[in-house]
């Protein structure tokens, strides 16, 4: 029998089971993913909510509301810069591929050490090695010029460092913001609404973006670091510069409740390539960047390029690469053979017998680890940018992306990722079929933790 104090208890537990699992229903957008967290709340009695209040509740949309209701009718130029407008394809735009932190990183010290009137950085990781202490300096060094230099970090991509650069970078006197970062009071733990976004722009006239972040880790010619990543980042100059600059004012308002005065930049022809910034994150009502890869797919008439280091799309990317065999276009997908995370290589093996079978073709590269992320469709087409092909990427953070329409640059993609392919394995049907019983078991079981890998 329960006595009179354990009633009431059990009366509570079963209420914030329920309320939980009527949020998760009311809330989320996809079946699976309401009937998951529906199913967790309701069988795990105290320990379903508290991950559901952990790893399932897009908290950033009402923040991101919060700070536009407060911005209204008091500073315009503020509620301007928090609005999400959609940016129009703008020619005239040269974009210029630097592979690894060899090539990518000479240019942006070089972009911050030439730059009088202003500086904005934006990077998920910001290692507080040699590689992080030059651009601290760099950075330092434009300050005392006088450059307004604004730099935003990811509050937990921070920690993949320690010292943490933040600190680093306040006591060179240079203006820095955590981007959600974790708190004891109050209790903020937003472990999956991350920026994910690299950007750099100096002076409105030139910005950098892609997948590289900021430490030894991508000097690739570095033998001795043992966790080495190859990856490809981007210098962009044209109009384009101004929607990345755009995107970094948000961002930094959202962290900030405080927009930079920036003084208009003629923006002068650069090159032939047409661009367009594409914004994604959880505080926007629409998947973006998942539009935008499936449009493209279904637009493709012979060849569809893609690299990326982590590979657990949402259904509807799938059935658009599946639909684009089906129409006689070669689907070539290129990824790292050993994986930095285990987890998502496991769940990635575990769902490739699916393409596999549909006639993708898909290859392993190998080490060092392969961060790129690499879009190209008929070599007239590319998307690059900071987004990988999973649902952290596409669900949860918040990420950058640039479409890029020109021949000669796709094509310069193109050769690239069949560079890479022809010094990988491919992957097969047998290959998959003669993992150990255990083996796929394993692989099985990290598959089903796919929406938050």
């Amino acid at each position: 029998m329960l006595n009179q104090l354990q009633v009431p208890l059990l009366l509570l537990i079963i209420a914030i089971n329920l309320g939980a699992a009527v949020h998760a229903l009311m809330t989320k957008r996809e079946p699976t993913a309401a009937a998951a967290w529906l199913l967790t709340c309701l069988i795990f009695p105290l320990a379903g909510p508290a991950l559901y209040f952990l790893f399932g509740i897009n908290r950033v949309r009402t923040r991101a509301r919060k700070l536009r209701a407060e911005s209204t009718g008091s500073n315009p130029q503020l509620q301007t810069a928090l609005e999400q407008a959609e940016n129009p394809l703008i020619a005239g735009n040269r974009i210029t591929p630097l592979i690894n932190g060899e090539q990518a990183y000479p240019r942006m010290l070089e972009a911050i050490a030439n730059a009088k009137e202003r500086l904005f950085l934006s990077s998920y990781i910001f290692d507080s090695d040699a590689t992080g202490q030059e651009f601290i300096q760099t950075l330092a060094a434009a300050v005392r010029r006088g450059v307004d230099v604004r730099v935003i970090l990811d509050g937990i991509g921070e920690w993949y460092s320690l010292p943490r650069a933040s600190r680093q970078l306040r006591r060179a006197g240079i203006p820095v913001v955590r981007f959600l970062p974790p708190r004891l009071l109050p209790p903020t733990l937003l472990i999956n609404l991350r920026n994910h976004r690299k950007i750099l722009v100096a002076d409105g006239t030139i910005a950098f973006t892609g997948g590289i972040n900021i430490g030894d880790r991508h000097l690739v010619m570095n033998q001795t670091h043992s966790a080495r990543v190859a990856d490809v980042h981007f210098q962009m100059e044209g109009p384009v510069v101004s929607q990345i600059e755009q995107l970094f004012v948000r961002d930094w308002v959202f962290c900030h409740k405080q927009a930079p005065t920036l003084q208009p930049v003629e923006q002068s022809t650069a090159g032939n390539t047409m661009c367009r910034v594409i914004a994604d994150g959880p505080d926007l009502t629409l998947d973006a960047i998942i539009m935008v890869l499936i449009g493209a797919i279904s637009q493709a008439r012979q060849r569809v390029l893609i690299m990326t280091p982590y590979f657990l799309p949402p259904r509807e990317l799938l059935v658009a690469l599946k639909s684009a065999v089906l129409r006689g276009v070669a689907v070539e997908l290129v990824l790292p053979g050993k994986n930095n995370f285990a987890t998502v290589h496991w769940a990635c093996r575990h769902m490739l017998g699916e393409i596999l079978e549909s006639g993708v073709n898909v290859s392993y590269q190998p080490p060092p680890f392969v961060h790129s992320k690499l879009f190209v469709v008929d070599e007239e087409y590319a998307l690059i940018g900071s987004a990988n092909l999973d649902a952290r990427s596409l669900r949860l953070n918040f990420e950058v992306a640039v479409e890029c329409h020109d021949a000669e640059f796709a094509g310069q993609l193109a050769e690239h990722i069949l560079a890479a392919q022809s010094r990988s394995d491919t992957v097969t049907l047998d290959q998959l079929h003669q993992r150990p019983p255990l083996i796929r078991l394993r692989d099985a079981l990290a598959w089903l933790m796919t929406p938050y890998l």
